[in-house]
């Protein structure tokens, strides 16, 4: 094994990350099975993956991706995976925007209590504009949203080190319960927040459950280098994704952090064949299944506007990046304009991943393209996207799997319990009560 080893997580929707990876022969249709998502856990569990991933929003609109529009409030769904799985992490986003610190910080402490030590909470500020509606407020704008985030992440991480380890006595002879001296309020009293604690929940596993992040403009690079652990990124060129590893890794000093700290992971879709001619065909295949409109709403929140007044066939022009998600509508951009895409062919990009990176062919050269990234300091591992489920996520834990184990990069057995020994981290102090 080499000593700095590849992280993997798996980017779950019910229905496939393709737009219509559903359509697909084969293929699941439901992202409210649980026996569906089961088996997708156990198959990221048996390729020793780190991470299993539920991204969340808080709206539905008929005309996105499917799963986007039906499916299962995430902390519900990992609570019943915890049951079912020994290993594997497990992650979900939860609203900085649209949560309360203290519920955020509960559920997530409940989840890693209930899995052992495998739970990790992606802090999201919410770019769909649309959220906002549903909770009778009006949505902030970028930079309001991640000074509240700011805040709120503080918060919970205090909530979580209220408790010191070995508060729960539960002496039988004497009758104390509770050791005091290891519990203490937060009596925090904040900008956005006033939040008293502590929780009704002890120390956990882990000390405190991962923190998972996806921000990429300036205030959310800051914020993930000072909180997160893991760090999502939206990439399509290498080169691009060696400058936003620079731009990560270089802030983390800066708040007494090193670079193994924290793990960068862009989102990849894989498309898997025999040869790069059968791989091609797959692609082709899911592609015929894009049209003008079953994308378009993705595209839109992805690019900050709606874009369904533009011309298919049009170029698609420099445009200001939007109020929404920084990172896919900079990749995006960046793409259109390096290779003159037009409207259509960006549709057709975002009907494919969503605005993630696509790579196609043999389940080697899948590895070698991985394996440059990972050798080249432009990822620190992947978000697996499988086009859809089982079948293509199968493909790559049975043959891509392998190949990165034999080259030494991926682990071939799990060593420790919790997402945090299996991501290379330490066991953090608690703050609130030095040794």
């Amino acid at each position: 094994m080499s000593q700095r080893q590849m992280r993997l997580g798996v980017f779950v929707l019910g229905t496939g990350n393709h737009v219509a990876g559903w359509r697909y022969p084969g293929a699941a249709d439901s992202f409210v099975s649980l026996a569906g998502i089961q088996t997708i856990a156990a198959t990221a569990e048996r390729g020793k993956f780190d991470l299993l991933f539920l991204g969340d929003g808080l709206t539905a609109n008929v005309n996105d991706h499917p799963s986007f529009v039906v499916r299962f409030e995430p902390l519900t769904m990992l609570s019943a995976l915890a049951a079912t799985t020994m290993h594997l992490g497990l992650g979900a986003t939860s609203s900085t925007t649209y949560g309360e610190p203290y519920t955020v910080a509960r559920l997530f402490a409940s989840l890693d209590h209930l899995s052992g030590g495998r739970a990790a909470w992606n802090a999201v500020t919410s770019s769909g504009a649309g959220s906002g509606a549903n909770f009778g407020r009006q949505h902030p704008d970028h930079d309001s949203r991640y000074e509240v985030a700011e805040e709120f992440v503080d918060v919970v991480r205090g909530l979580w080190d209220c408790w010191d380890d070995g508060a729960v006595v539960a002496n039988r002879e004497t009758g104390q319960y509770i050791d005091a001296s290891k519990v203490k309020s937060l009596d925090h009293k904040g900008r956005f927040f006033d939040v008293k604690g502590p929780l009704n929940t002890s120390r956990t596993p882990q000390g405190r459950p991962i923190i998972l992040q996806a921000g990429s403009s300036g205030p959310g690079l800051e914020l993930a280098a000072r909180t997160a652990d893991v760090v999502f990124s939206v990439v399509q060129d290498l080169d691009e994704a060696k400058a936003a590893y620079t731009a990560l890794k270089s802030r983390l000093p800066r708040f007494g952090r090193r670079a193994e700290d924290v793990s960068l992971l862009p989102g990849v879709m894989p498309i898997i064949g025999a040869t790069e001619a059968e791989a091609r065909q797959k692609l082709n295949t899911l592609q015929s299944f894009v049209n003008d409109t079953n994308a378009l709403s993705i595209l839109s929140n992805r690019m900050g506007m709606d874009v369904s007044g533009f011309a298919p066939d049009d170029l698609v022009p420099d445009l200001p990046l939007p109020d929404t998600s920084h990172g896919f509508a900079r990749a995006m951009l960046s793409k259109a304009l390096r290779e003159k895409m037009t409207w259509r062919d960006l549709n057709n990009l975002t009907g494919a991943a969503r605005g993630h990176w696509v790579i196609c062919g043999t389940p080697e050269m899948i590895a070698d393209t991985l394996q440059e990234w990972f050798e080249g300091y432009a990822a620190d591992g992947f978000n697996i996207l499988p086009p859809y489920f089982p079948d293509a996520f199968d493909e790559f834990v049975d043959q891509v799997v392998p190949i990165l184990q034999r080259r030494g990069l991926f682990r071939e057995d799990y060593t420790g319990t919790t997402l945090r020994e299996h991501l290379g981290l330490d066991r953090p102090a608690n703050p609130m009560f030095p040794r």
